[in-house]
């Protein structure tokens, strides 16, 4: 169940509602309608309080422990510490419970410290003082007070404290302008409207006389979606009903722009308000390598009870003979000597498993969040990944996929506004089969001196010119563009008439605005709508005032928009533009195929295109159709399928007046970009709304496809003529081809060019792909359109919807090969895509930051992709890879010597490491050094990574965390463990006993007993992993050099006054003076370089050889920078010598 329809549910049962309803009643004002209206029923509702934090005061502690301990990796050491506390075990309780202890408090810190933020957001808006009407006065409250039916009095740049219906605004036609950038991104302006009953009510004591209720349907989180009827009583009469929709509501964060103050009724407060309802959690994603991380830890954990189970076996075999016992110095009783045979086996079972838990790296975990935490911040100070005309740089929302950037596979990336700039240029127009291509504007930019129409083909003739008038009149009145007077927004002056006016187009559709003002460049100026009249100024310098009588706004079902209007002469016209593919059917009249011919020219020149037709209705047929959109609009229930009813009896019959075309540039690196994400071994799928033509265009322009690329379609088209059977069987076939013949040629040793493949295919013709069909084979097409997609370097999916869109990427995900995705877009409509993706990549653009808000990382340009998946990914994969292996090998090379260490004891569970040893190992003495490289690591730089994307491919497919690589990591870690363990075994295996029952070396008069040993091999333990690491690193600066030098100077430090001081805390010292008497020897010193020399011996051997014989291209420019810089230092060196031979 959802957590919302659970909070709805409960909500409703603690108000008592026994008979619950899809609707709501609000009384505005909290006045009670007038005697035998209707019975007044007082609702509860909550207040306006928000709350986004997590945690309270009084449940923090349990509240975060229990998510904490939800991880498998805390909860084992927590069984592992309780173990320790409950039997007696080889070490002290605190070698297990201060690592987790530190883990769990540095978690629970950082979460808290998040979740206090949150509190202090949320009092802040909770806090923030608004103006309510009450008994005809304004008073001012704060808004977590703010109750359902309140008047609230908001004034302009002011935000909106909960969700309002438009009662009245300070302009005479009740419409206000307000901006959802905090919603959904769009900085536009977009136009609100009070009821036309209530627009009157203008004053405090006007607005609190009004008697109304609104009927509404209960909180939904569809922030575009809004159903109620506003019901006002006047003079005792019977109500007057008006439909209420989703331009009638102002949303909580939206802001109010070019208005001077409003009056509105508060309908949903506090969690109730829509963005309060848009507060769901995206579904976790788990990165490739956080997987491979539990694969790994599952082996060591095997590797673990495997370690533990042989010592049992191996004691209770050694202790089978009658002349061995347990070893006196375990201190067990004689009752639990007297245990049964299975109670005693299973308790030093578990203190096998307590001796070598350390093999397990808890501390990796903490290790890797701070690595992500901290590293993302290197993405947000990119300061190339910075946009100045946003003034943004680049964000990350989620830090736990950085490593997945470097994985990437496919990229799938929406066209408009993603590859192109969502810039609109009005290029041309057609009316009946005349083309008109006016000098360019773009957005309010006009050309200083740009005049004049340039008309190909001929001049429209007499009997044209009616067409063509009426062409631009539609473009001129079919919209919703806003005209805002002001000399300046954004420090930028954009007029509609340069030099004689202050007022510039505001829409929140970038074409509309592109169309209207190519319309005033080709004569006709749209000046504004006032008194629900559109004023034009045509050619002629004339006034035209059409009366606006209703609106069809558009939707991406219907793919089109319409408006009503009345003329001057009294005539009724109803103007509709839209998709071709929505207009052309629709048509009974007009030069149709003129139009087409020219619709599909300029989808191939990769423009937008619009169709323009119109219809007159006389006065029965206007009020045939106000009669069916009131009934449709006051519907409370199914309102949207009665209004798309309506549209579509309504928008039929029209007469095509011509098309437009508007041009949406590509955005600049937007082809060097898709090359580079190709020559990194990437595929890229073009995902688009676009009609086949254009997104075709637009693909050969950025590169994806080339002129050598042979297309195959997968199309509508296509599929009318064969059957989708055969056409898939025949495009399988061409692919299969190609294949079998690129592998007789690489057999036969032959090089020769192969065919590069484009795949082309429509919307509709996936959803018959993906639809299982009636004989049960559901995957059978799946398959073979899979295998197609394979064979092609590039995909081209048109006409999509956005459900669609995550289709195609949940289908690539869940193929065979399970490869890494990569979402990228800009608007609401790529959510979803980018929510189904590994990896989801917002685009801030001017279709609103709704995809941004939504995604993993957000970039201000797509040309970012290229450095955030070449560059920081490449880094992170790497660095992160380098971190996982090298903790399971520093574990293994710790507790390994511990598990030799026990056939060398009895199997008596004896420690071969003190317990400060044992306790700060991962914390303290080998932590800091892999944190610092795996934030600044760089194995190539920066300028090698963007100027040669093929060094993707050497990280690609998980190489780097493969079952082989992680084996040898293991391998070497045993090996390094023996050779700490049999080296110094066998180097100080002299040892005899002194008259006073010392143990003492014979040659090197050094006392020798378990803890010099232990801490001889602890020693060169930790110089070998520490030196290990500094072998690995190839970008060495002073902070790695302090913080390797520093964390093993640490460790003689802390040895030295670990072992040097008697501590008073402590009951027993047993490392007391063996560390200074340790260091004293010679031999010592010896054995310490010499065995860390061994160890790191074939790992160097290792990169030796494979650089020689099986060099990776990573390897192939390291070995190349290495010899430029020594020639740099040879030829400086010889120009130093000859300088002073002539001196």
């Amino acid at each position: 169940m959802d957590f919302s329809m659970l909070r709805n549910l409960i909500s409703r049962y603690c108000v008592g509602e026994e008979n619950w309803v899809d609707n709501r009643t609000v009384y505005i004002g909290h006045r009670e309608p007038p005697p035998g209206a209707e019975a007044y029923i007082p609702q509860r509702y909550p207040d306006n309080r928000i709350v986004s934090s997590k945690y309270t005061f009084w449940n923090f502690i349990p509240k975060n422990l229990f998510e904490q301990f939800r991880r498998i990796a805390n909860f084992y050491f927590l069984i592992i510490f309780l173990v320790q506390l409950i039997i007696d075990t080889p070490t002290s309780p605190i070698t297990s419970g201060l690592p987790l202890f530190f883990v769990i408090t540095v978690t629970a810190i950082k979460q808290g410290y998040e979740d206090w933020l949150r509190h202090k957001a949320d009092n802040t808006v909770n806090r923030c003082p608004v103006h309510v009407i009450q008994h005809g006065k304004v008073v001012r409250k704060q808004s977590c007070r703010l109750q359902v039916g309140d008047i609230v009095l908001v004034k302009e740049d002011e935000t909106f404290p909960c969700d309002l219906i438009v009662l009245s605004t300070s302009r005479q036609d009740g419409t206000c302008f307000v901006t959802t950038a905090s919603l959904d991104g769009e900085s536009s302006h977009k136009t609100y409207y009070a009821v036309q009953e209530t627009k009157a009510f203008n004053t405090e004591e006007e607005v609190d006389t009004l008697r109304a209720t609104i009927e509404c349907e209960q909180p939904q989180p569809d922030l575009y979606k809004f159903v109620g009827r506003i019901n006002i009583y006047l003079d005792g009469n019977e109500p007057i009903a008006r439909p209420l929709g989703s331009e009638n509501v102002l949303l909580r964060g939206a802001t109010l722009k070019n208005t001077e103050y409003i009056y509105a009724v508060a309908i949903y407060t506090g969690m109730e308000t829509k963005m309060a309802l848009n507060y769901q959690s995206k579904s976790q994603k788990r990165s490739a390598v956080e997987k491979s991380m539990n694969a790994f830890l599952v082996i060591y954990l095997c590797i673990l009870i495997s370690k533990a189970l042989i010592n049992t076996v191996l004691k209770y075999l050694w202790q089978g003979d009658p002349g061995r016992d347990e070893p006196w110095y375990n201190g067990k009783t004689q009752s639990e000597r007297q245990r049964h045979v299975l109670i005693r086996a299973f308790t030093d079972f578990l203190a096998f498993m307590v001796l070598f838990n350390y093999i397990i790296p808890v501390s990796m975990y903490v290790t890797v969040e701070m690595q992500k935490f901290l590293g993302s911040y290197f993405i947000s100070w990119d300061e190339e990944m910075f946009d100045e005309e946003l003034g943004e740089g680049a964000l990350v929302n989620t830090s736990d996929l950085n490593e997945e950037l470097g994985q990437v596979e496919y990229v799938f990336t929406d066209k408009t506004g993603t590859l192109t700039e969502n810039n609109m240029e009005f290029i041309e127009c057609c009316v009946d089969g005349l083309v008109y291509v006016p000098l360019s504007v773009c957005n309010g930019q006009i050309l200083p001196g740009a005049s004049g129409i340039d008309v190909i083909d001929s001049s429209p003739e007499p009997a044209k010119k009616e067409n063509e008038e009426l062409f631009f009149r539609a473009l001129c009145l079919c919209h919703t563009v806003q005209v805002k007077e002001e000399e300046t927004v954004d420090g930028i002056k954009r007029g509609i008439n340069q030099g004689k006016g202050t007022s510039f187009y505001i829409s929140s559709s970038p074409d509309e605005v592109a169309l209207v003002e190519g319309m005033k460049r080709l004569g006709f100026t749209y000046l504004r709508l006032k008194d629900s009249h559109m004023e034009i100024l045509n050619r002629k310098e004339e006034i035209e005032r059409f009366e606006l009588l209703e609106v069809l706004n558009f939707d991406s079902v219907r793919r089109r928009m319409s408006v009503i209007v009345r003329s001057g002469t009294g005539q009724y016209y109803l103007f509709c533009k839209g998709a071709d593919s929505a207009i052309f059917p629709r048509v009974v009249s007009g030069k149709v195929e003129q139009i087409r011919a020219r619709v599909q020219h300029n989808a191939v020149e990769g423009l937008r295109t619009l169709c323009v037709a119109y219809k007159m209705l006389s006065p029965a047929e206007y009020e045939e159709v106000c009669h069916l959109l009131t009934s449709a609009k006051l519907a409370l229930h199914a309102r949207e399928k009665k209004l798309a009813e309506a549209y579509d009896v309504i928008e039929k019959n029209f007469i095509l007046l011509g098309a437009t075309a508007v041009e949406d540039r590509l955005q600049d690196q937007a082809a060097d970009t898709i090359e580079s994400l190709h020559k990194a071994g990437m595929k890229v799928w073009v995902l688009t709304g676009d009609k086949m033509e254009t997104a075709a265009a637009t693909c050969y322009a950025s590169r994806l496809f080339r002129r050598s690329t042979q297309i195959l379609e997968l199309t509508t088209k296509r599929t009318e003529e064969q059957s989708l059977h055969d056409v898939l069987f025949e495009l399988s076939r061409t692919v299969l081809r190609q294949r079998r013949s690129m592998l007789r040629e690489s057999l036969s040793g032959l090089s020769n060019d192969f065919q590069d493949y484009g795949l082309i295919i429509d919307g509709a013709t996936l959803s018959a792909v993906l639809k299982p069909s009636e004989d049960g084979s559901s995957g059978s097409y799946k398959e073979i359109f899979l295998d197609i997609c394979r064979n092609c370097s590039a995909v081209l999916c048109c006409r999509m919807a956005p459900l669609q869109k995550a289709q195609i990427v949940k289908l690539i995900k869940a193929s065979k090969e399970r490869p890494i995705t990569l979402g990228i877009g800009d608007g609401a409509n790529d959510v979803s895509m980018i929510l189904e993706a590994h990896v989801g990549i917002g685009i801030m653009g001017k279709e609103g930051r709704h995809a941004a808000r939504n995604s993993d990382y957000a970039i201000p340009k797509f040309k970012h992709l290229k450095k955030i998946l070449l560059v920081h990914g490449h880094y992170y994969y790497i660095r992160i890879a380098e971190l996982v292996q090298y903790f399971f090998y520093k574990n293994v090379c710790f507790i390994f010597p511990q598990f030799l260490y026990q056939f060398f004891c009895g199997f008596s569970q004896q420690p071969l490491y003190d317990t400060a040893y044992l306790t700060l190992y991962n914390i303290s003495f080998t932590s800091l050094p892999i944190l610092l490289y795996s934030l600044i690591e760089q194995h190539v730089s920066m300028d090698i990574l963007k100027r040669d994307p093929s060094l993707y491919r050497d990280i690609s497919k998980n190489s780097l965390l493969c079952w082989r690589i992680f084996i040898y990591w293991t391998f070497l870690g045993v090996f390094d463990a023996a050779v700490f363990f049999f080296g110094i075994y066998f180097l100080f295996d002299d040892a005899t006993f002194t008259s006073n029952g010392q143990l003492m070396t014979t040659n090197t008069q050094m006392m020798f007993g378990n803890w010099t040993f232990g801490a001889l091999v602890f020693t060169v333990l930790v110089f070998t992993v520490t030196l290990k690491l500094a072998l690995d690193t190839h970008y060495w600066t002073w902070i790695n050099h302090f913080v390797i030098w520093g964390s093993l100077l640490f460790y003689v430090v802390f040895s030295l006054l670990w072992g040097g001081i008697i501590w008073p805390f402590l009951n027993y010292q047993r490392m007391y003076y063996v560390f200074m008497q340790m260091l004293s020897s010679g031999p010592a010193w010896l054995s310490i370089v010499l065995l860390v020399s061994v160890s790191l011996l074939p790992d160097v051997l290792k990169k030796v050889l494979c650089r020689a014989l099986w060099p990776t291209t990573t390897e192939h420019i390291q070995t190349k920078r290495q010899c430029l810089a020594v020639e740099r230092s040879a030829i400086f060196m010889l120009s130093q010598t000859s300088s002073s031979i002539g001196f």
